[in-house]
Protein backbone atom coordinates (compact mmCIF):
# COMPACT_ATOMS: atom_id res chain seq x y z
CA UNK A 1 0.00 0.00 0.00
CA UNK A 2 2.65 2.51 0.96
CA UNK A 3 4.43 1.61 -2.42
CA UNK A 4 1.13 2.28 -4.12
CA UNK A 5 1.46 5.85 -2.50
CA UNK A 6 4.79 6.64 -3.06
CA UNK A 7 4.22 5.59 -6.94
CA UNK A 8 0.80 8.10 -7.03
CA UNK A 9 2.62 10.73 -5.35
CA UNK A 10 5.82 10.56 -7.96
CA UNK A 11 3.25 10.18 -11.25
CA UNK A 12 1.81 14.04 -9.42
CA UNK A 13 5.07 15.42 -9.35
CA UNK A 14 5.90 14.16 -13.00
CA UNK A 15 3.18 15.60 -13.92
CA UNK A 16 3.16 18.91 -12.62
CA UNK A 17 6.20 19.49 -14.69
CA UNK A 18 4.83 18.82 -17.92
CA UNK A 19 4.00 21.42 -20.56
CA UNK A 20 0.26 22.09 -21.78
CA UNK A 21 0.71 19.97 -24.83
CA UNK A 22 2.98 17.14 -22.71
CA UNK A 23 0.25 16.57 -19.79
CA UNK A 24 -2.53 16.62 -23.07
CA UNK A 25 -0.39 13.33 -24.12
CA UNK A 26 -0.42 11.93 -20.97
CA UNK A 27 -3.97 12.36 -20.34
CA UNK A 28 -5.09 11.16 -23.44
CA UNK A 29 -3.03 7.77 -22.42
CA UNK A 30 -4.20 7.26 -19.46
CA UNK A 31 -7.68 7.68 -20.72
CA UNK A 32 -6.96 4.98 -23.14
CA UNK A 33 -5.89 2.86 -20.09
CA UNK A 34 -8.35 3.22 -17.68
CA UNK A 35 -11.32 3.09 -20.13
CA UNK A 36 -9.75 1.05 -23.36
CA UNK A 37 -13.37 0.42 -24.93
CA UNK A 38 -13.79 4.02 -25.72
CA UNK A 39 -10.75 4.56 -27.57
CA UNK A 40 -11.67 2.04 -29.74
CA UNK A 41 -14.63 3.27 -30.06
CA UNK A 42 -12.69 6.73 -31.17
CA UNK A 43 -10.87 4.94 -34.48
CA UNK A 44 -12.04 6.27 -37.41
CA UNK A 45 -11.60 3.72 -40.47
CA UNK A 46 -8.82 5.09 -41.66
CA UNK A 47 -7.24 4.49 -38.03
CA UNK A 48 -8.41 0.92 -38.29
CA UNK A 49 -7.05 0.08 -41.67
CA UNK A 50 -3.52 1.22 -40.42
CA UNK A 51 -3.59 -0.48 -37.55
CA UNK A 52 -4.94 -3.70 -39.47
CA UNK A 53 -2.09 -3.29 -41.79
CA UNK A 54 0.22 -3.23 -39.16
CA UNK A 55 -0.94 -6.20 -37.31
CA UNK A 56 -0.79 -8.15 -40.40
CA UNK A 57 3.12 -6.22 -41.18
CA UNK A 58 4.36 -7.98 -37.96
CA UNK A 59 2.27 -10.92 -38.15
CA UNK A 60 4.51 -11.57 -41.43
CA UNK A 61 7.46 -10.24 -39.81
CA UNK A 62 7.60 -12.01 -36.38
CA UNK A 63 11.18 -10.21 -35.66
CA UNK A 64 9.70 -6.83 -35.50
CA UNK A 65 10.08 -3.84 -37.82
CA UNK A 66 12.67 -1.43 -38.62
CA UNK A 67 15.06 0.16 -35.65
CA UNK A 68 14.98 3.62 -34.42
CA UNK A 69 18.44 3.55 -35.47
CA UNK A 70 17.51 2.38 -39.06
CA UNK A 71 14.62 5.53 -38.94
CA UNK A 72 17.08 7.66 -38.03
CA UNK A 73 19.77 6.77 -40.19
CA UNK A 74 16.89 7.17 -43.27
CA UNK A 75 16.66 10.26 -41.95
CA UNK A 76 19.65 11.55 -42.72
CA UNK A 77 20.68 12.09 -38.82
CA UNK A 78 22.67 10.00 -36.85
CA UNK A 79 22.72 8.96 -33.19
CA UNK A 80 24.68 11.27 -32.13
CA UNK A 81 22.51 13.90 -33.37
CA UNK A 82 19.38 12.70 -31.56
CA UNK A 83 21.04 13.14 -28.42
CA UNK A 84 22.50 16.19 -28.77
CA UNK A 85 18.31 17.54 -29.75
CA UNK A 86 17.65 15.61 -26.18
CA UNK A 87 20.33 17.26 -24.58
CA UNK A 88 21.57 13.99 -23.92
CA UNK A 89 25.65 12.87 -23.44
Amino acid sequence: MAADMDARQHAHQLLEQLARRQLEAVTRLLEVMVHPEEAHDALTEEDRRVVAASREYFQMNPDGGVSFEEVVADCGFTMDDIRNIRGEQ
